[in-house]
Order: C-alpha cells, then sequence, then structure tokens
C-alpha cells in the first residue's frame, strides 16, 4: 500500500510538471506564431495537453492501486509499459528540447552586448543577434520533434519527404509568409537596416526594435509599436546610415543688410562647431549656403551640419535655439508673418471735370 501511495504521488507530481512546463512551452510557441493565429488555438492545446496528462496521471494510479476501473486500469498497466520501453527517453528528449528552448535566450544574454555609437557593426551585430535567437529556438523545436518521434518508432525519413510534399502544398497558401522570409532574407543579406536603426516605411517611422526574417517592429516617438511584414517592405528610408544631415533654415526680415546677417550666421555656426560639448557630434564642418528663399515674410537664410548617425535632430535643435539669443543680441529681427496692404495711388480729379 506504502509503494501504491508512493507511485501515485509521484505520478500527480509528474503531471503536474509535465502540465505546467507544457503549458509553458505552448505559451513561447504562441509568441513565435505567425500574426492573425487565434489565440484561442493555443488555449485549446494547453487544456487538451492538461487532459492528456491528467488522465494518465489518473490511469496510472488506477493500475498501481489495483483498482478495477476499466479502461483506467488497461490504460495505466500500457503507460508503465510504455514509460518502460520508450516513454522515459521520448521524455528525457522532450525535457531536452524544451531546456534548450529556455537556455538559447540566456546563452546569447551571456555574450558580449554590443556598446558604442550607433554604426553599422553596431547595428548588424545587435540584428544578427535578434536573429539568431530566432533562428536557434526554431532549430532546436525541429531537431527535438524530429527526436522525439524517432524514439516513438516513426518512419522520420518518411515523415520529412511527406512533411515536403505538404509543405510545397501549404507553400502556395501561405505566399505572404514565403514572400516574407524572401524579402527579410535580402533585407539582412545587403544590410538595409537593422535593429536600432531609425527608419521609415510606408509613412511609419520609428526605432528598429527587432528584425527577424518574418517581420520588422518599430517603435515610434509616441511609444506605439508597429508590426511590418518584410513582405510590405516595399521603400524604406534610413536615417541613420553611416551618417547624417541637419538641414536647417532661419528666416530674417527683408529690412535686415545680409552683408551683416550672413556674418553672425558664419561666426555661430563656427562657434557651435568648436564647443567640446558638441564637437564629437560633427563628421565635418558645417555650412553657410546663404540666401535658399525669398519669403512671404522672410529672408530664409540655409545651414547645412553633417552628423554622426542618429544626432541631426539634437544638432539642429540646438543650433536653433543659439542662432535665436544670437540674432536677438545682434538686433537682427525674426519677423512674424505679416502682410502690407496696397490701396493703389489716390485718385486725382482736375480743375472743371
Amino acid at each position: 500500500m506504502l509503494a501504491a501511495i508512493l507511485q501515485t504521488a509521484l505520478a500527480f507530481l509528474l503531471a503536474g510538471l509535465l502540465g505546467y512546463h507544457g503549458s509553458r512551452l505552448l505559451g513561447s510557441l504562441k509568441a513565435l506564431a505567425p500574426e492573425g493565429v487565434d489565440g484561442r488555438f493555443f488555449r485549446l492545446l494547453g487544456l487538451l495537453w492538461w487532459g492528456v496528462v491528467l488522465l494518465g496521471a489518473l490511469s496510472f494510479t488506477a493500475h498501481a492501486l489495483g483498482l478495477p476501473y476499466e479502461p483506467l486500469a488497461t490504460w495505466g498497466g500500457a503507460l508503465v509499459a510504455w514509460l518502460g520501453a520508450k516513454g522515459v527517453a521520448g521524455l528525457f528528449v522532450l525535457g531536452l528540447t524544451w531546456l534548450g528552448f529556455r537556455l538559447v535566450p540566456l546563452v546569447l544574454k551571456r555574450l558580449p552586448e554590443p556598446q558604442g555609437e550607433l554604426s553599422r557593426e553596431l547595428v548588424r551585430a545587435r540584428t544578427l543577434r535578434s536573429f539568431a535567437e530566432s533562428l536557434l529556438r526554431a532549430v532546436v523545436l525541429v531537431v527535438g520533434g524530429l527526436f522525439f518521434l524517432s524514439n516513438l518508432g516513426l518512419n522520420v525519413t518518411a515523415l520529412l519527404a511527406g512533411a515536403g510534399v505538404a509543405g510545397l502544398a501549404i507553400s502556395f497558401a501561405a505566399q505572404n509568409l514565403i514572400r516574407d522570409f524572401i524579402n527579410g532574407f535580402f533585407i539582412l543579406l545587403e544590410d538595409q537596416y537593422g535593429v536600432g536603426d531609425i527608419v521609415q516605411i510606408g509613412g511609419v517611422g520609428g526605432v528598429v526594435e527587432r528584425f527577424n526574417l518574418r517581420l520588422t517592429v518599430l517603435r515610434d516617438l509616441e511609444g506605439r509599436v508597429h508590426f511590418i511584414p518584410n513582405s510590405e517592405v516595399r521603400q524604406v528610408t534610413v536615417m541613420t546610415q553611416e551618417w547624417a544631415r541637419a538641414v536647417v533654415d532661419v528666416g530674417v526680415a527683408y529690412k535686415e543688410d545680409l552683408e551683416r546677417v550672413l556674418p553672425v550666421f558664419q561666426d555661430e555656426v563656427e562657434r557651435f562647431y568648436s564647443d567640446p560639448e558638441w564637437q564629437d557630434k560633427f563628421t565635418e564642418p558645417p555650412q553657410v549656403l546663404g540666401v535658399q528663399e525669398l519669403a512671404g515674410s522672410a529672408v530664409v537664410i540655409r545651414v547645412l551640419f553633417n552628423t554622426k548617425p542618429a544626432q541631426q535632430w539634437a544638432v539642429a535643435r540646438e543650433f536653433r535655439r543659439r542662432i535665436k539669443n544670437r540674432l536677438d543680441r545682434e538686433g537682427i529681427e525674426i519677423p512674424y508673418p505679416h502682410q502690407k496692404l496696397y490701396f493703389g495711388e489716390p485718385l486725382r480729379l482736375e480743375k472743371g471735370v
């Protein structure tokens, strides 16, 4: 009786562990599932998994206690025989698969984290790190599944051949998914963009937070996350490729003398470029191009700053602050929008008319 009680306790303990970790594995698979897959499918799989585990525990208990409940007692005897023959090895394979699936991100976290200024080498390192995690997890699941099926006595070679034919048939129904992978492969191969780049895709802009062969994940300035399938990336604008440029236009009043205004701009640009706190953000000296436009209310002066990637916005904001304060000190007017109304020449009446 004591042995039967211990066997029953062990059976329910193993059932609880199998149910819990199986549910965790299904949750991880849900995170890797293609976009649009209904979450109810994974919840149903979770309930089915718990039902199978509970049924196995009850059957094992009925067999261990010698209860005459059919078919639980018969199933329990078959379960014990299976565990003695192939079940332990199969459970061992599943345990190793789950362990490998969980260890992949932990092992990658042990690798040196790419640090430093935003550069193509840093972007490639981050992108390959994100891509390697999803690829290694998929490899672990496929290899573990094949070993498990082989341990059950299935012909894995025939299964792979059948899966190839089935995959060919499924590929016609999943053409968008295939295009996602192909386009993602070429994006990665050509280093068009990667994790950490600031890009604009189809009217949506933001920082690339995650990239794999199937989709690109962007987070915009307001913190919103956008999931874009790689097959939808027709044209992408990368704002952090090798170097960047800030284009700053500043308007001054028409009454101001440009022979005085332009030297003020040039002097302020040189002061800004020589500032030790900002000099490392530039790649080359800035340029004052001169008069860009004769606008409705102002003469527009254009200045160009070549900067390191992702520094163009900070440089532009700082220069606008500096030039505004400098123009105020110099007494040079930055005009408000205004209009001059012209009523024509006054009507002159001759005598006698």
